[in-house]
């Protein structure tokens, strides 16, 4: 600015310096003041207005000050975008996860603390770093990988049960065979996966073949996919389960548990006959359906943009799962980018993410999209939690492992609550309390044993968590 204000005073010292010349020399020698005066005021037309500068305000001049005004907004303009780059820089060197706001709360999202590795509490917040936002919203996100098996709805879904089950179950798996075909397959007929770490026999084939109305398979799984990785101290597990054991804890002695619980947390879907699916129902032994399932699970959660499907919530012990959150808070702290920006924190987490709260989907039942468990966020996920041993050393669940993963990574409308849907696994029950669906359904089960809502469930914290409204005298079943 201060360039071109000295550039216009030059061209007007010397315009002014030409004019002056010009009238001395033909001005009278010898005249007056007065005649000098008239002389100059002939010189231009009487109609001329020079006050106010207006002499010199030639097009040039117009045009000089346009392009200087745009070459001052284009400079404002870089300097803000440089700004921002140096702001979105900083928020990178520090990422931060957000809490999703409560819907229809109108209150402001809170912020998640990290204690990690006793370090100073900072803000997580994935989404608000340049590579967060981009991979929240972009390719890189879950959703965005799991979108293709979505593509065509209103079709029938590419989809099965699968039930990992061993030969000793057979009848307890027929008996859940029966309930499944009785109140829901036999109307659509999807096949079965049977999945075993031994050989099923000649008599498990036959009888499960028999009662299924679709098609079916068995498979071995692979020695690899149940037994102990190379990094896991075998005598260190033994020990701690001999401890679990004494302190009689529920599984705390199994070996068997918790190869189940890593398989089924990072393996099952890896199985080679799951791979032309997208979608399976995990169905395990002497489970029950209390009502009818009078529409196709599979296609309505395809339908409605759903990935992960559940009926019963529940708290996990402390004791099987003592490291499980530092873990998940170390990955995350890694991995903002595949934080979900409005993701279900608030179902796991009563204090934005400083602890876990124990809350789980109880993962016996399941219906989801198998691609959730293949995205690269959650491949990344499994292996971090893996790579502790504590699946081994501690006795963690997949139960816990896939409700964290799920609630972190899936926007939180991703992921739903089958309250129509009666069921029953030993000692818990989802029985509708909604009349109206129990009549239509024609459920058996007794609303009084719902579980929903029970203290020990996590029902309460869902719905919170989801802003759902919760059903007319549902606190009379928070005992």
């Amino acid at each position: 600015m201060a360039i071109f204000l000295s550039k216009r005073l030059l061209r007007l010292t010397v315009l002014v310096g030409i004019c002056l010349g010009v009238l001395f020399v033909m001005s009278p020698r010898n005249g007056s003041e007065d005649s000098a005066a008239n002389y100059i005021s002939n010189l231009f037309p009487p109609n001329l207005d020079i006050s106010g500068g207006k002499l010199f305000n030639s097009q040039s001049d117009a045009t000089s000050e346009e392009d200087q005004n745009l070459e001052d907004q284009r400079y404002e303009a870089e300097e803000a975008i440089e700004k921002q780059q140096q702001e979105e820089e900083e928020e990178q060197a520090a990422p931060k996860l957000p809490v999703p706001q409560s819907q229809g709360s109108g209150e402001t999202g809170k912020t998640l603390s990290e204690t990690v590795d006793e370090e100073p509490s900072t803000e997580l917040q994935a989404g608000t770093s340049a590579q967060g936002s981009a991979t929240a919203q972009g390719g890189s996100s879950v959703w965005e990988f799991m979108k293709p098996s979505y593509a065509k709805k209103g079709t029938r879904p590419k989809a099965c049960f699968v039930s990992l089950v061993r030969n000793e179950e057979l009848y307890t798996i027929l008996e859940s065979i029966e309930q499944v075909e009785k109140r829901f397959n036999k109307q659509f007929q999807y096949p079965w996966v049977f999945l075993n770490d031994k050989e099923f026999t000649e008599e498990f084939k036959t009888k499960v073949s028999a009662a299924v109305s679709g098609g079916v398979e068995f498979e071995l799984i692979p020695v690899e996919d149940w037994s102990y990785p190379e990094f896991v101290d075998q005598e260190k597990a033994a020990r701690e389960r001999n401890r679990m054991a004494v302190e009689g804890i529920i599984y705390g002695e199994s070996e068997s548990y918790r190869h189940m619980c890593r398989f089924q947390s990072g393996f099952f879907w890896r199985q080679k006959a799951l791979e032309k699916y997208d979608w399976y129902w995990r169905v395990e032994p002497s489970i029950k359906l209390y009502c009818d399932i009078t529409y196709d699970l599979f296609q309505w959660m395809q339908d409605n943009d759903k990935a992960y499907g559940f009926t019963i919530t529940i708290h996990e012990y402390v004791r099987t799962i003592e490291s499980l959150w530092d873990t998940v808070k170390s990955w995350w702290k890694k991995n903002p980018q595949f934080i979900a920006k409005d993701n279900l924190l608030k179902f796991i987490s009563n204090d934005d993410g400083e602890t876990y709260n124990l809350c789980h989907f109880w993962s016996n039942f399941e219906v989801a999209n198998l691609n959730l468990w293949r995205s690269p966020a959650y491949q990344d996920f499994f292996s971090t939690l893996d790579e502790t041993g504590n699946f081994f050393y501690e006795r963690w669940g997949d139960a816990p492992v896939h409700s964290i993963a799920a609630a972190l990574i899936l926007p939180k409308d991703k992921i739903h609550y089958f309250s129509d849907v009666g069921y029953h696994h030993m000692p818990y029950d989802n029985c509708p309390l909604d009349r109206d669906v129990f009549k239509k359904n024609k459920c058996r089960c007794d609303p009084e044993n719902d579980f929903t809502f029970h203290s020990y469930a996590c029902g309460v914290e869902y719905y919170n968590a989801q802003g759902l409204v919760k059903p007319d005298g549902w606190e009379n079943y928070h005992n």
